[in-house]
């Protein structure tokens, strides 16, 4: 039951950027794990190669670094209905410099990244979601966010972070949100209590 509404979401997920066939869908379903991860549990540790990314069913993940002194960045958070993985570890097939770790109990379908990618270069319709995706997700958004950390004052960052995500800084506690801001938790405070 659980699962197959997994699957489900994952297909609305990857319609939203372009239809599928059904044949592409289920080839696609054999390239897939149901996976529960509790919290704090890891999906990729930095250091590891990956094999997969994930689609997100339920919950809610982080993907981190540390720096020399052991200090945590958050560099970004998936949600329901997001795609997390060590994209670049995965292209380049060497350990990840990120962690990918479950801050709830959540669901993730695992996809086995080399049957995904010969199925990309076998399927028009999967490539055309990849494009789809890539675009508004990597190239977009990421601009944006590089963009906004050099410009934007910390003030400016929350600010952006509270209109453009208020359901994940609803779900985040604020030493997250401090990570991935850029910032201290004692700056955060100070910022919050002047708006």
């Amino acid at each position: 039951m659980f699962e197959s509404k997994g699957f489900e979401l994952l297909r609305q997920a990857i319609e939203a950027y372009y239809p599928l066939s059904d044949s592409t869908w289920h080839a696609l379903v054999q390239c897939c794990r149901y996976q529960p991860l509790r919290r704090r549990q890891f999906l990729c540790q930095a250091g590891e190669i990956p094999l997969s990314f994930a689609f997100v069913s339920k919950g809610l993940l982080r993907v981190f670094v540390l720096d020399d002194k052991g200090r945590e960045y958050n560099k970004n958070f998936f949600m329901e209905g997001e795609f997390p993985g060590s994209m670049a570890a995965l292209l380049r097939r060497e350990p990840s410099m990120h962690s990918i770790q479950a801050l709830e109990e959540s669901v993730v379908i695992e996809i086995d990244f080399q049957r995904f990618r010969s199925l990309l270069y076998r399927s028009e319709d999967l490539k055309l979601f990849q494009i789809h995706y890539l675009e508004t997700n990597w190239l977009l958004a990421k601009d944006a966010r590089e963009t906004q950390m050099v410009q934007e004052d910390a003030a400016e960052r929350y600010q952006r972070f509270l209109v453009d995500k208020p359901a994940l800084a609803a779900r985040l506690p604020q030493y997250h949100i401090a990570s991935h801001l850029g910032i201290t938790p004692t700056q955060l405070s100070r910022i919050r209590k002047k708006t």
